[in-house]
C-alpha cells in the first residue's frame, strides 16, 4: 500500500515509519503538511494519490488546549475534516487517531466503542468533534481511540510523554507528586503502530479502542518507571482535585479493546512489557536520548 503519514516526526509518526516498512510511505512533517491548511491537504493528496492516510497530527497539550480553544479545534477537529474530505475525493482510506479523553471517566468498567462520549475539557471536546466530522464525511475511515502514548519521536529521540517527564523530574528532585486517582492504560506507540499496520490493510471500517494491555494509575506508572530505571526519587500520591490542573481530567478511562480482538488481530503486550521495550530502546539512543538513566 501507498500510505501517507501526517505528524511524521511525532512519537506515533516515527514508529509508523519504523513499523510499516512493507509499504510505500509518504511521511509528512508539519512543515510539509499542516492539516489545518485545507488547500494544501487537497494538493498533497492529489500529487501523491495514497491508498491510505494515517493522521498522527494533533495538538495534545491538554492544559494548553484549555486556554487555546481556537487552535485546539483548528488542529484536532477541522484538520481531520480536511483530511476526510480529501480522502473522499481521492478514494483513500483514513486512519484518524483519537483519545480516551472523549469520555467523562465515570464508568465502572472499561469503555466500549459504543459507549456515550462526554468530554470534560476543551481537548476532549475538540477530539470528539474531529471524530464526528470524519464519520459524517467519509465512510472509509478508522477512528482509533487510545490512551497514555509513549514513544521515541524523530530528531534525536526526543518525546513529549509521561515517561520522559518522570525521568527528568526524578533526576532533578528528591520527590515528585503524581495523581493516584486517574486510571488508564499506558500505550507504546511502537505496538500501536504495528496494530495500525494490520488494521489499515482491512476494510472493516469504524471506531476502535486500541491500547496496551492492563491498566494503572499515573502514580503506579511513575513508581514503575523509577523502579525500572533505578531512579530513587520518592513518589507521593495526590488527588486530581488537589493537583488542580487547568483542564478537568476524567478519572477512569480504561478502554475495552474487544472490537480489535474480534478481527483476529493480536492483542498488544501489557504496558509493563511495553515500558521495558521503550526503556531498552531509549538506552540504545546513547547521547541522543533525553537525560540519562542511572
Amino acid at each position: 500500500m501507498r500510505i501517507l503519514i501526517t505528524g511524521a516526526r511525532g512519537q506515533l509518526g516515527t514508529d509508523l515509519q519504523r513499523s510499516l516498512t512493507d509499504h510505500e510511505l509518504i511521511p509528512c512533517t508539519r512543515d510539509e503538511l499542516d492539516v489545518t491548511e485545507k488547500h494544501r491537504v487537497y494538493a498533497l493528496l492529489k500529487d501523491h494519490r495514497p491508498d491510505a492516510v494515517i493522521n498522527a497530527a494533533a495538538y495534545h497539550r491538554v492544559d494548553e488546549c484549555e486556554s487555546h480553544p481556537d487552535k485546539t479545534f483548528t488542529v484536532n477537529a477541522f484538520g481531520p475534516w480536511h483530511l476526510a474530505m480529501a480522502c473522499r475525493m481521492y478514494a483513500a482510506k483514513l486512519v484518524h487517531i483519537s483519545t480516551n479523553f472523549v469520555f467523562d471517566g465515570t464508568a465502572d468498567r472499561p469503555y466500549r466503542e459504543d459507549d456515550l462520549p462526554l468530554p470534560l475539557n476543551v481537548y476532549g471536546t475538540a477530539k470528539l468533534s474531529g471524530e464526528h466530522l470524519v464519520r459524517s464525511t467519509w465512510d472509509r475511515h478508522f477512528i482509533i481511540r487510545t490512551t497514555g502514548l509513549f514513544g521515541h519521536s524523530g530528531g534525536g529521540g526526543k518525546g513529549y510523554n509521561f515517561v520522559e517527564a518522570m525521568i527528568r523530574a526524578g533526576m532533578e528532585r528528591r520527590e515528585v507528586v503524581v495523581v493516584s486517582d486517574q486510571v488508564m492504560s499506558p500505550t507504546a506507540t511502537a505496538d500501536l503502530a504495528r496494530t495500525l499496520g494490520e488494521l489499515v490493510t482491512t476494510d472493516t471500517y469504524g471506531t476502535y479502542h486500541v491500547t496496551s494491555g492492563g491498566a494503572c494509575s499515573y502514580f503506579d506508572f511513575a513508581r514503575t518507571i523509577f523502579q525500572k530505571t533505578g531512579i530513587e526519587t520518592a513518589v507521593k500520591p495526590t488527588s486530581t482535585e488537589s493537583y488542580g490542573a487547568p483542564a478537568a481530567r476524567p478519572l477512569y478511562t480504561v478502554l475495552d479493546n474487544g472490537r480489535i480482538r474480534s478481527l483476529g488481530i493480536a492483542e498488544m503486550p501489557p504496558w509493563e512489557d511495553a515500558l521495558d521495550d521503550y526503556l531498552a530502546r531509549r538506552a540504545g539512543h546513547g547521547e541522543e536520548a533525553i537525560g540519562r538513566i542511572p
